[in-house]
């Protein structure tokens, strides 16, 4: 089980002897192999609610857990992928995946076959001793992918991963990753600016307001999708044609312009 449980959290971040109240009571559930993307205006705490998951940040009040235990520091429970891929340029991709897996003390044989079926889900086979300056920005984004599977990790904590990728090769990862959560499910926090990207790709979408950052509304896509098939559908533009997925996507853009029409208005 890893289910993810913020309760009435909030953070503050300090300035100059003055704070910043990044996050304002926030309330959430993640229920286990349940992917979960959060979308918000800039500087909303999207960010900040994943890095409290992981134990790289921790909340002014309130309580941020995992499967009942308070998030006090990283663990190999939770495996980050952030936007810039964050791979060793001196070290092959085979290398890059093992690396983590080195960390935890796994024998040779089992690092072996772990590595080998993760570049296999990843389709990176025949890669393994290229380096990442070799690979384009979606290879890379794979291994990098890959390495946070293979650390078996109950939770998947993915920062923009998409963000810095060509517009074709976002969508092309988009598939991939619809293809190995149904393949491989773990626990998923999703970050992205991309209204699309978040109906596509999540169970349910969280809206963020402006800062500070409250849980606006939580739109269940997870049933509109299975009652309207849309894995039947296996390119993504097909998907986004489909008049369940529009209207999802104009509901969820529409809370948005109302935070950056307030922002506006605040200015």
């Amino acid at each position: 089980m890893s289910v993810i449980r913020f309760d009435d959290v909030s953070r503050v971040f300090s300035h100059n002897r003055s704070g910043v109240l990044a996050l304002d009571h926030v309330d959430l559930e993640i229920d286990d192999r349940e992917f979960v993307a959060i979308v918000g205006p800039s500087g909303c705490g999207k960010t900040t609610c994943l890095r409290m998951v992981a134990g790289l940040e921790f909340p002014s009040s309130g309580a941020v857990s995992v499967d009942g235990r308070k998030v006090l520091r990283p663990g190999p429970d939770r495996a980050v992928v952030f936007q810039q891929f964050a791979l060793f340029p001196w070290k092959t991709v085979y290398q890059n995946i093992e690396l983590g897996l080195r960390a935890q003390g796994v024998q040779a044989p089992k690092r072996r076959d772990t590595i080998e079926r993760y570049m296999d889900l990843m389709n990176l086979r025949g890669h393994e001793s290229a380096y990442p300056h070799q690979l384009s920005g979606g290879m890379q984004q794979r291994v990098a992918i890959a390495r946070a599977y293979a650390l078996d990790p109950g939770v998947l904590l993915m920062d923009e991963p998409f963000g810095a990728l060509d517009a074709q090769t976002r969508i092309v990862m988009q598939e991939e990753l619809v293809r190995v959560t149904r393949a491989n499910p773990r626990t998923v926090l999703f970050i992205t600016h991309a209204v699309e990207e978040s109906v596509y790709l999540a169970d349910r979408v969280v809206v963020m307001t402006n800062r500070p950052g409250r849980m606006k509304e939580i739109v269940d896509v997870k049933s509109v999708r299975e009652a309207n098939q849309w894995d039947q559908h296996k390119r993504i533009e097909d998907v986004m044609d489909l008049e369940s997925f529009v209207r999802l996507r104009t509901h969820i853009w529409k809370s948005l312009r109302d935070e950056h029409g307030g922002e506006r208005e605040a200015s």
